[in-house]
């Protein structure tokens, strides 16, 4: 257990600053999940919005089918299709999933892993790293 001083990052174990360095490791990586489920999420907006303006640029060159196709099964179609409902619209649009990443997923593992560096480390983050800092400096001192 730690003590109530600014940076205890010492008093922890070796084990205990590696758990809290993989927890904080594995955030760090949802969070850079995130931004690409963000870049995902408005690449695929510019690209249906892009195939909107397709649909009348094909239909004032007469292809009317082909905007009609585009208007009615790719437009409204979400990113991920729902395989046992009858409708094909029925799919989850890449915001869906983003929200729900954010909302669920993300937040709930971050709600953990402050839990942990609160139960662990008495909230005191990037504890190996600290460590690492502590050392280096130290070394550097002597040498």
């Amino acid at each position: 257990m730690v003590s109530d001083s600014k940076d205890h990052s010492d008093q922890l174990s070796d084990q205990e600053r590696e758990a809290l360095h993989q927890v904080e490791l594995g955030i760090e990586h949802l969070h850079r999940a995130h931004g690409h489920l963000v870049s995902f999420h408005h690449d695929t907006g510019r690209a249906m919005d892009h195939l909107a303006d397709a649909e009348d640029h094909l239909r004032q060159c007469g292809y009317d089918e082909l905007a009609d196709e585009l208007r009615d099964e790719y437009l409204p179609r979400g990113v991920v299709t729902d395989d046992t409902a009858d409708d094909t619209h029925a799919g989850r649009w890449s915001y869906d999933l983003l929200e729900n990443y954010q909302d669920v997923f993300l937040a709930d593992l971050v709600d953990f892993g402050e839990a942990v560096t609160q139960q662990v480390a008495d909230g005191l983050r990037h504890a190996a790293e600290r460590k690492q800092e502590f050392d280096w400096k130290a070394r550097a001192r002597r040498e």
